[in-house]
């Protein structure tokens, strides 16, 4: 099954630890608001969703929106989120520890893309 999101082992970590403080989490990439176009986290049902959102899958227990107009522009992407260093200007609970999480990209193969048409 080809997954439209993943997540790296630190990433993972770092919710693990927000997770903690914060409850259960989720995600929604951001439209480049604030932190230009950063996944953000959120305590879960803090963000509102509606049929502008779409669900790109479950990431380390947190599931993982964007909006039906960005998806437009990604839909031919696998997104990896990850974490650095540095503090974001964004919403997403991670800032205060010092890091932000972002997003790798990769486009997906023929192959990729003829099996996400079959979901």
């Amino acid at each position: 099954m080809v997954e439209r999101v993943l997540i790296t082992d630190e990433a993972k970590r770092v919710i693990d630890s927000l997770r903690e403080q914060h409850g259960p989490l989720m995600f929604h990439q951001s439209g480049g608001c604030c932190d230009g176009s950063s996944p953000m986290c959120f305590p879960e049902g803090e963000l509102m969703l509606n049929d502008t959102d779409v669900h790109l899958g479950t990431i380390h227990g947190c599931e993982f929106y964007m909006s039906k107009d960005q998806f437009e522009y990604w839909k031919h992407t696998q997104l990896t989120v990850d974490i650095v260093k540095g503090r974001g200007s964004s919403f997403s609970v991670e800032i205060p520890l010092g890091l932000r999480f972002v997003v790798k990209s990769r486009i997906f193969n023929e192959n990729e893309l003829e099996a996400l048409k079959q979901t």
